[in-house]
């Protein structure tokens, strides 16, 4: 719709996780470089996390398509993990290729042990990679673990890399998982973009969709500024910003996008309201608890006044006088 009006080949700032637009920032280059790694290297389990929108999956898709370029790596994607222990292998030995319709869980297991098996003979390499895997239950995960148990006594056979968001490190460090997390070989997690890698992320995409010496007039300092502010450097909520100031610069034939824009931008989409979690506390409340605990809080008032009534009528008694 803008591209023309910008001079764009393309779209900038889309959600989706493109390969080409990524922006190689330190962490993100140490957490692709130890994902492939980990995984041409044998070493068997890996762990990729990071808060809402940092770019894990965009990470993933960069990996993968590394692993496009070589014909002796193939592997299963799994990015819906709300699955139960039966369906999540099942998934994965479709993905693989093999047949799991009106296989038992023994059946499966069995196929996916000999595809993993002959693959390692050949001396090719197998990985699973788990996106959302926040969402995995403590079943399903002990699944995972099993599979680890793939191995010969040099290498790991089966190569698996669970990504998720920081929730996925509180499940992982429960007690009941703690076999599962000693085998964990390599883990990395991202961080939001500083205020300088914000500045250079806006540039690097505008660059990639064709911007060129018009950059800087596109999207001032000052703008990149506000957009650091309201997004905090998390890279989607960065895209999802600078897409809808785009269009309403565009329609209002500017040529560049204002501070001004930013605010607006902001206030539409809501980014400035951030619920608090005591209020949301509260709010899960039912008129019953509320009850309970105003009942409880004046039995603990009453209690306490009674028990300084009594301490009065003792010193009396005992003819204490305080100062």
């Amino acid at each position: 719709m803008y591209e023309s009006f910008y001079n764009l080949k393309r779209s900038p700032f889309d959600i989706t996780p493109d390969p080409s637009f990524l922006f190689p920032t330190k962490r993100h280059n140490e957490a692709l470089a130890a994902l492939y790694y980990g995984i041409r290297r044998h070493k068997g389990f890996g762990v990729l996390t990071g808060e809402v929108g940092t770019g894990k999956t965009l990470l993933l898709r960069c990996l993968l398509q590394l692993f496009k370029q070589s014909k002796d790596v193939t592997h299963a994607y799994v990015f819906n993990s709300r699955l139960s222990p039966m369906e999540f292998l099942g998934y994965v030995a479709s993905d693989f290729g093999l047949s799991a319709a009106g296989k038992n869980k023994s059946e499966i297991l069995l196929e996916l042990c000999r595809y993993v098996v002959s693959r390692g003979l050949r001396k090719l390499t197998t990985a699973l990679i788990v996106d959302e895997a926040h969402h995995l239950s403590t079943d399903t995960l002990e699944e995972v673990r099993l599979l680890t148990n793939l191995e010969t006594t040099t290498e790991k056979l089966l190569q698996i890399v669970l990504v998720g968001q920081p929730e996925l490190d509180e499940k992982l460090d429960s007690i009941g998982l703690r076999q599962l997390k000693q085998r964990i070989a390599l883990r990395s997690h991202l961080e939001p973009l500083t205020a300088n890698e914000t500045k250079e992320y806006i540039v690097r995409r505008l660059l990639v969709a064709g911007a060129n010496s018009s950059v800087a007039v596109l999207f001032p300092a000052e703008a990149m500024v506000a957009v650091y502010r309201h997004s905090r450097g998390t890279p989607r909520v960065i895209n999802t910003i600078c897409e809808n100031a785009l269009v309403a610069a565009y329609a209002k034939q500017m040529r560049s996008v204002t501070p001004a824009i930013i605010e607006d931008v902001v206030e539409d989409l809501r980014l400035d309201v951030v619920s608090s979690p005591e209020v949301d506390k509260y709010r899960e409340l039912d008129g019953s608890d509320v009850q309970r605990a105003a009942r409880t809080l004046l039995e603990l008032y009453a209690s306490l006044q009674k028990s300084t009534a009594r301490g009065h009528e003792w010193r009396e008694a005992a003819g204490v006088r305080l100062p």
